[in-house]
């Protein structure tokens, strides 16, 4: 079964920014959509971007315009760059790819 290792959280202050990354230990990466999800305490897990396999996106409306999701099939990687972070980012995120989910990793937005 593939499997998913993400890095790349941290504390960060309002307005900065991080670059999550999400390697895939199997080549189905490649033919497969994945995505970013977060789940920040008390509230339920929520989809924050998808890719397909052919490069279409979407985001949730509270990220649009300040995340990008991006992959790099070479590397088997999906990438989550987040700017302009706010407070209410703060959360755990998690790539999955189908079925699969990373073991999640922790951004902090504070001062």
């Amino acid at each position: 079964q593939v499997q998913l290792v993400e890095s790349g959280g941290g504390l960060v202050q309002p307005g900065g920014s991080l670059r999550l990354s999400c390697a895939a230990s199997d080549i189905i990466f490649r033919r497969s959509a994945v995505a970013w999800h977060r789940q920040a305490p008390g509230n339920e897990r929520e989809l924050v971007a998808h890719m397909t396999d052919g490069g279409i996106t979407n985001y949730a409306e509270s990220v649009k315009g300040r995340f990008t999701i991006s992959r790099d099939n070479a590397k088997n990687t999906v990438y989550l760059q987040m700017n302009s972070l706010k407070p209410e980012d703060t959360a755990v995120y998690y790539c999955r790819l189908a079925t699969v989910w990373g073991q999640g990793t922790q951004v902090t937005v504070s001062s």
